[in-house]
């Protein structure tokens, strides 16, 4: 039986915050105080037919409440199947509320990437390497993190651009293996968006852009963007972890609040 007071939960995610640099697209938060909330409530008990003010509320105050307006991919999120095209091998793309929650729940690897160069893609020779100096195999179920440090400029604009992302390759090569959730601490699962755009000025290839992402048209899976502090975990393998995205009735994604639990 599971007791939580035998392990200590870490928390991996980044939440919805306004005006943050780090967010091209940043939520709109409009918060409503206590007074505000005395006065809404009220308001709304008048129009069902009753007779109350805001003073009527103890202390005349109500609940205090916020009205966001975002994006489901800011701040920590699982994309869904169908946010990299609407089918998959031929099938219709899962949308985030149709993704079987037993894939959200699972046993962790941490990859190091920390060392890898901004603007680079991670390959599937590197994702080896790295299993082999951990002497650890994939298997199916299991969801593999990939750490790259990004998340230390976390409120800068540096957070866009400083870091490496997935190939298509070893996207699919990770898959192949029966994982279905990958996680990174960057702002994008791909390399950063000025460098799929220089590289596909240079070569006018259309695989430069977003090949990662689009490697989801071939191969099942989600991906979880902008998770943190990846590098507090105590170890690299068999890290006990719950993903579950908020599940938004035919939405590409879900924001989610990755947990990982470590035995005291």
């Amino acid at each position: 039986m599971f007791n939580p007071s035998h392990y200590d939960p870490i928390d991996l995610s980044i939440g919805l915050e306004p005006d943050v640099e780090s967010e091209p697209w940043p939520p709109e938060i409009e918060y409503f105080d206590h007074e505000a909330g005395a006065s809404l409530l009220a308001e709304n008990l008048r129009d069902s037919g009753f007779d109350i003010h805001a003073e009527d509320f103890p202390e005349g105050i109500g609940l205090g409440w916020e009205e966001i307006t975002a994006i489901t991919h800011t701040a920590t999120h699982m994309d869904a199947p169908s946010h990299y095209g609407p089918r998959v091998d031929g099938e219709p793309a899962a949308t985030i509320d149709e993704v079987p929650v037993e894939w959200a729940v699972g046993l962790a690897v941490v990859l190091d990437f920390t060392w890898k160069e901004a603007g680079t893609e991670i390959t599937s020779e590197e994702i080896d390497s790295q299993l082999g100096e951990l002497d650890h195999e994939l298997s199916a179920g299991e969801i593999l993190l990939i750490e790259t440090g990004a998340d230390d400029n976390w409120g800068s604009v540096e957070y866009l651009t400083d870091f490496p992302g997935m190939s298509r390759a070893a996207t699919k090569h990770v898959v192949e293996q029966g994982v279905r959730v990958i996680g990174t601490d960057a702002y994008g699962f791909d390399k950063p968006f000025p460098a799929m755009g220089a590289r596909y000025a240079e070569t006018g290839d259309d695989s430069e852009l977003w090949p990662a992402h689009f490697a989801g048209r071939d191969v099942e899976y989600c991906q979880i963007e902008k998770m943190s502090s990846l590098d507090s975990l105590p170890r690299r393998t068999d890290i006990p972890l719950v993903t579950a995205p908020v599940k938004v009735q035919n939405g590409s994604a879900g924001w989610v609040r990755p947990l990982a639990f470590i035995e005291k």
